[in-house]
This record gives structure tokens, sequence and C-alpha cells, in this order.
């Protein structure tokens, strides 16, 4: 293990899995904060928080949790909701019978989908060489130590937020919570932040509006905004004298 975590491969994994896991975490937020209209006591929250790494799963669980559904058709539930692993796990069998079957099962815990998509296009056919067993196995350790990170610590944060918040705002917040957590991942230059602000305070300011009208209004005003400033910035350059 010790040889995987300091393996190139290792950090490649975590690299990758983290700059696609904004959409994951904002999901793992909305959801934590959904688990705690569900009633659960808070160690059961905890509990699912950190060891039910599986999304999909824990969304199709808390209305049957909240209706008092019985514990097989929770589980029936849950299991039908992630039959693609079973897809999954076919495919990624010939990548994983070399390790045992601790190590087997650890492995299937921690793969996910975006891990799928990643380990895949890094390793379209299995290793055979020990070398290129070795990094294949790290790389795949990377995505799922900085997934399950990415999914738990957002999960965990929206559980405390959830019991901050006021019951009659509902699941709707989450919904908000995990927007917010999406767009500000997008934010990555000067000119997207411009964005994002005018449409903002556009669309808070111009509420009033019927039919939803200051979403329309708030889209026009940012497009207006940033298309002015990139046609000015690109006067500013053809304006310089060529070095």
């Amino acid at each position: 293990m010790k040889r995987l975590l300091r393996h190139p491969a290792f950090r490649d994994g975590v690299r990758d899995m983290l700059l696609v896991a904004a959409g994951t975490m904002a999901w793992g937020l909305m959801t934590g904060v959904a688990m705690v209209r569900s009633g659960l006591h808070p160690a059961e929250l905890l509990l699912m928080g950190v060891l039910v790494f599986a999304g999909s799963s824990q969304l199709a669980a808390i209305p049957l949790i909240e209706a008092h559904a019985s514990a097989w058709l929770i589980l029936a539930a849950s299991f039908c909701v992630n039959l693609r692993f079973v897809v999954f796990s076919v495919h990624l069998r010939p990548y994983a019978m070399h390790r045992g079957l601790a190590l087997r099962l650890a492995g299937g815990y921690l793969m996910g989908d975006l891990n799928y998509v990643l380990f895949t296009r890094r390793f379209p056919v299995p290793a055979v060489e020990p070398a290129l067993l070795e990094t294949q196995d790290a790389y795949w350790l990377g995505l799922g130590l900085a997934g399950w990170v990415g999914w738990v610590v957002p999960s965990l944060v929206g559980i405390g937020l959830g019991n901050l918040v006021p019951e009659a705002w509902g699941l709707g917040f989450a919904g908000v919570l995990a927007l917010v957590a999406m767009t500000c991942s997008l934010v990555t230059t000067r000119l997207r932040a411009v964005s994002a602000t005018v449409a903002g305070l556009t669309a808070v300011a111009m509420v009033a509006l019927p039919l939803k009208l200051n979403l329309i209004v708030a889209i026009v005003t940012a497009v207006a905004v940033c298309l002015t400033l990139e046609t000015a910035r690109a006067r500013r350059l053809a304006g310089r004298p060529r070095a």
C-alpha cells in the first residue's frame, strides 16, 4: 500500500479526480442536507455519510426511510439504482484479478462513475507486466481516495448545514446549495467572475418581475457586459505595438 501511495500514478489519479470532482462535491453537499430531512438520528446520519459511498442509492433510500418503508424495500431500491456497477464490475474484472479478495473488495468500494470513466480512459486494456500493474493499481487508488474524500466531506458539511437550515425551506434549499457550489467551481477566470457577479446581482434586483423574467434579464445583462469587456480588451490588444 505504501508503495502505491508513493507512486507517481497515485498523484495523477488524485489530480485527475479533483479536476472533475466539482459536480460530485456539490451533489454530496445536497445529499447531506437531504439526509437531515429524513429524520434519521445524528449518529445514523454520520454513519451513512461516511460509509455509504453511493449518492444515487442514498437519495433513493432517503424518501423510503422517511416513509418508514421496510428494510427489504429500501435495500431493493438501492440495489436497482446501482445495477450499473454490475456492468462496471464485469468490465473491470480483468484489471483486478491479480489482487487478493480484500483488495478487490476495497477497490470495488472506492469505484464510482467518474472513477470508472477516468480509469478506463487511461487504461483501455488491462496491464500484464508487473510494473504496469503497479501503475494501474496506484492510479485506481488515487482516483478512489480522492473521490471518496470529495464525496464524504461535502456530505458531512451538508449534514451540518442541514441542522442549521429552517425546516420550512425544504429540499429546494439543498438544490440551491448544489447549484451554487457547481457554479462557483466554474468561475475560473476574471471574466467569468464578472459574469457570475453581474448575473447574480441582476437576478436579485429584478426578482419582482413576473414569470421568472429576472433570470432572463440577468442572463442578457451578464452577456452584454462581458461582450463589452471582451471587445474593449481585444481593441486594447490590437492597439499595442508589436515587439
